[in-house]
């Protein structure tokens, strides 16, 4: 196939494996897995010209076929929009080309020169979608994993088993409510990823003239038409034939006006490609869209975090057990929301056995701090 050709297959199996620890959501590697991997992918098809014969080619009297391309592919193609909607073969002898009487005359043209910056615009695509997880990854540093330890291992010994989960236990203990930071930079960037898929789809919208918004849509309805009345709107966007005009000196000295015909055959693979990005660009800003609402119930409502906890543990895992954790009187609203993130990513780490030991040793382990911090209550007020 093509990518084991280029030598990126095993680069792209490697990329789609999960993470050994998870440390964010399913809508959040939409973005920085599957978004990438559909820009890599439809960047690697564009950048593959050899496969489909040259990008363009143009055909003028008088002039060398390899000078006009080079000639035309710098300094842009262009179409007439007013020969868009016209019939081929009797009006016009392709969609946006219009005879050279016609451009004298003062007719509005519209020049091509995205196409050279696809594979450009692809990477800051990546890039873009990527920086989300490389901020996150960075800020988290390794904190899950490391509370994790060896307790991912499917052969995992009883001492093992005990010590990890102790390890689990005194961390929260000491670092009770210090994770409100934590959380909300999370948060951030779970908002950060909606805003950048919206911008996204403006910055597509501007790189091809504005045609993008609707380009989905349009080719829906086009596709629903009789043949006979089918305005291609792919025609706008991503033109086969355009014109190209080349001024040289002729035999006396005077300017001639050279009127070629140019074909651009990897504008068969950009108007493939432009429309599986619509529709995924408006997928994942949808699905983004609705994970906010429920990230912000997760933020309103304490008995959906308490729910979220339990299920992690399976039936035996007591729910009051999971509130007593995460809700005590004690503790601000940030430094709740810190510690319910936290130990929500590390759940959904571990098996369902795992997280129910974990969680009765944690109310445990709050129950003896409670019941310590009383008895000293008591003792400071017993007269001596």
């Amino acid at each position: 196939s093509l990518f084991k050709m280029y030598g990126y297959w095993d680069d792209l199996q490697k990329y789609f494996k999960f993470d050994a620890v998870k440390i964010d959501n399913n809508v959040f590697r939409l973005h920085y897995k599957l978004t990438v991997m559909v820009f890599v992918c439809a960047g690697m098809l564009v950048s593959s010209g050899q496969y489909i014969g040259d990008p363009i080619d143009c055909i003028v009297d008088g002039v060398p076929s390899g000078l006009m391309d080079t000639y035309c592919w710098i300094h842009s193609t262009f179409s007439v929009p007013s020969r868009w909607t016209s019939d081929q073969g009797t009006g016009v002898p392709h969609p946006g080309i219009s005879p050279i009487a016609d451009l004298e005359d003062g007719t509005e043209v519209k020049y091509h020169r995205w196409y050279q910056w696809v594979g450009f615009f692809f990477f800051l695509q990546v890039v873009f979608f990527y920086l989300p997880r490389h901020l996150w990854k960075s800020s988290e540093n390794g904190k899950v994993s490391m509370l994790i330890g060896d307790l991912k291992e499917p052969l995992l010994s009883t001492e093992k088993k005990e010590e990890g989960i102790d390890t689990i236990v005194r961390y929260f203990r000491t670092h009770r409510g210090t994770h409100g930071t934590y959380a909300f930079r999370f948060f951030f960037l779970e908002v950060w990823n909606f805003i950048n898929v919206i911008c996204q789809l403006y910055f597509i919208d501007f790189f091809l003239d504005y045609e993008f918004s609707t380009y989905g849509r349009d080719v829906l309805a086009y596709t629903g038409l009789e043949h006979e009345d089918r305005p291609d709107p792919m025609t706008k966007v991503f033109p086969k034939v355009t014109k190209c005009t080349f001024h040289l000196y002729g035999p006396s000295g005077t300017v001639q006006l050279k009127d070629g015909l140019c074909v651009l055959p990897l504008n068969i693979i950009n108007e493939k490609i432009f429309i599986f990005v619509w529709f995924w660009m408006v997928f994942v800003a949808a699905v983004t869209g609705v994970y906010l609402l429920y990230r912000l119930a997760t933020l309103i409502a304490t008995q959906m975090r308490v729910a979220l906890i339990t299920t992690c543990g399976g039936k035996s895992t007591k729910r009051s057990d999971v509130e007593a954790i995460l809700e005590p009187a004690s503790m601000s609203y940030v430094q709740k929301i810190g510690d319910w993130l936290l130990l929500r990513f590390i759940c959904i780490n571990l098996n369902p056995l795992l997280v129910n030991d974990l969680i009765r040793h944690l109310h445990k382990a709050d129950a003896g701090d409670n019941s310590n911090t009383e008895t000293l209550k008591v003792r400071d007020h017993t007269p001596v």
